[in-house]
């Protein structure tokens, strides 16, 4: 994706704090500027990526928060891997491990699991779901900016790719003490993760602020 040119320093004294943008990495005050399609502008003190302005980001975004929540089922309910050990044999999905850290006594742990792991994922992609729609429909801009501030605090609680690192460790320590076969969920929480990623990386947060407020502005 092309590079702009990146947003002035100069003469911020009398330009409106509605222009204005602080930079994430360094806190360099910067102009806003307005990007072509399919271009990116980056602090010029660090090199961090500031504004991305993608084509057709609602409709891409739209299409890849709806892929995920059609992957969200199968891959919490689905068995992650299947186990032989002396004869017995076990089927182990997210939400078993849920009930059986709960059923554990480990309730501290079964409640984070399932709430970093199931609950605050699902939340995450609905947030997005709505604010998409609001931008693709052009109404309810208004709770539609709630909805997106509220998945802002909520980004660094969904660990999908710590609960599939534990998996993978898993995995390599059962390898050897028993007959462990993958299964269909495994390949479904891979594939929401790397929805999830990709849609991370599609939905543009400046973009979507400016689409937001752009449409109730107008409304």
């Amino acid at each position: 994706m092309p590079s702009s040119p990146a947003p002035s320093t100069t003469d911020l004294q009398d330009v409106p704090l509605s222009s204005l943008l602080a930079c994430h990495e360094c806190d360099l005050l910067l102009r806003h500027v307005d990007l072509p399609l399919e271009h990116k502008a980056c602090c010029p003190r660090c090199g961090y990526e500031l504004q991305t302005h993608r084509a057709h980001m609602s409709r891409r975004a739209l299409a890849l928060v709806l892929t995920a929540l059609l992957l969200y089922i199968p891959a919490n309910f689905l068995p992650i891997m299947q186990l032989d050990l002396l004869g017995q044999r076990s089927e182990d999905t997210v939400w078993s491990a849920v009930l059986a850290l709960y059923q554990s006594e480990m309730v501290f742990i079964a409640v984070l699991v399932f709430l970093c792991s199931m609950a605050i994922p699902l939340l995450k992609l609905l947030c997005q779901l709505w604010v998409l729609l609001a931008i693709t429909l052009r109404r309810g801009q208004r709770p539609a900016l709630q909805v997106y501030r509220l998945y802002h605090h909520l980004r660094e609680w969904g660990m999908l790719e710590v609960y599939l690192m534990g998996i993978l460790v898993a995995i390599v320590k059962l390898a050897d003490l028993a007959d462990l076969h993958l299964g269909a969920g495994m390949a479904c929480f891979i594939a929401l993760l790397l929805a999830q990623v990709w849609l991370e990386v599609s939905m543009s947060p400046h973009q979507v602020w400016d689409a937001l407020e752009d449409a109730h502005a107008r409304a």
